[in-house]
């Protein structure tokens, strides 16, 4: 990829985060349609978007999604977007409402978190709490094979080196499916959690932890994308750094945190400005389906 190529925008909408964090997170289902229209609109290709509750899973799960997707769907065909992974007691529960809903409206890509990693905040004396994000081997192998099952491009969360590792190995292998890009998600002051400043994950959003990332895929082509996980990615270096070196930028008020309480629309409009500063034209979601390869394409 190079500076002429379009830039893919992505708006990760809502995931986890409260209106109390962002009183503009949408939440309802009429919420997730308009500003899905808006961040459209405004520039963006792909659409990520969490329902209302991530412990639902199965019929009950893609019912909540599809409460908004079908009529985004019917308003907008050919929007990009997917769901994200639910909770459950293995890694067939977690994926059984992404192919109940791509039995029922368009959907092109799938979810691949090809790693495991410690995920916190802090407690009262500042010290890291939180959670272990397992994925093991085996569950990776069914998540792959799930996406080339159904014929999902699978949008690759790396949250640390060792999931890149992961994802070179199945590259070299031969067996990545289809539209797969390579999310490079930096861990920003507050956190995967955005519960505080003080303790995150993953390598910092600095220029050389970019070109760390991109030492590892030199060669391969992979298309790839940065974000900011509990901090604003347009405050950073790695923004235009990644604009310059033909990457793609994904925001949103799933990972943005900080003092201002900017809208979806407003973090897609600014990645927009910005990849219009460096020379770099917008990519449509038909355009954005090209450049991956997705497929599923009529």
């Amino acid at each position: 990829m190079t500076i002429d190529t379009p830039v893919i925008i992505e708006s990760a909408i809502n995931g986890a985060s409260s209106k109390r964090r962002n009183p503009n997170v949408p939440r309802e289902p009429s919420e997730i349609i308009e500003d899905t229209f808006r961040c459209l609109d405004a520039g963006a290709a792909i659409i990520h978007a969490h329902n209302s509750n991530y412990q639902l899973t199965g019929r009950a799960a893609a019912d909540d999604y599809l409460a908004a997707w079908r009529v985004i769907l019917e308003k907008r065909p050919g929007t990009l977007w997917y769901p994200t992974l639910s909770g459950g007691r293995d890694v067939h529960e977690v994926l059984q409402h992404i192919e109940i809903i791509a039995g029922e409206v368009p959907l092109r890509i799938g979810v691949v978190d090809p790693g495991s990693t410690n995920i916190g905040r802090p407690d009262e004396e500042g010290l890291p709490i939180g959670v272990v994000y397992r994925n093991s081997y085996e569950d990776i192998q069914t998540s792959f094979a799930f996406c080339e099952q159904h014929k999902l491009g699978p949008s690759l969360a790396i949250y640390e080196p060792g999931f890149m590792q992961t994802t070179l190995a199945y590259f070299r292998a031969g067996k990545l499916p289809p539209g797969a890009m390579v999310k490079f998600y930096f861990g920003g002051e507050y956190g995967m959690f955005g519960k505080g400043p003080g303790v995150t994950f993953g390598l910092p959003p600095t220029e050389n932890a970019l070109l760390a990332y991109l030492d590892m895929i030199e060669g391969t082509g992979l298309p790839w994308s940065v974000s900011v996980w509990g901090g604003d990615l347009l405050e950073t270096p790695i923004a235009r750094l990644a604009l310059e070196r033909g990457g793609h930028l994904h925001v949103g008020l799933e990972e943005h945190s900080g003092t201002r309480k900017p809208t979806n629309e407003d973090l897609v409009r600014e990645a927009v400005e910005l990849a219009r500063t460096v020379g770099r034209p917008i990519a449509t979601p038909a355009e954005a389906a090209n450049l991956l390869d997705l497929p599923g394409g009529n």
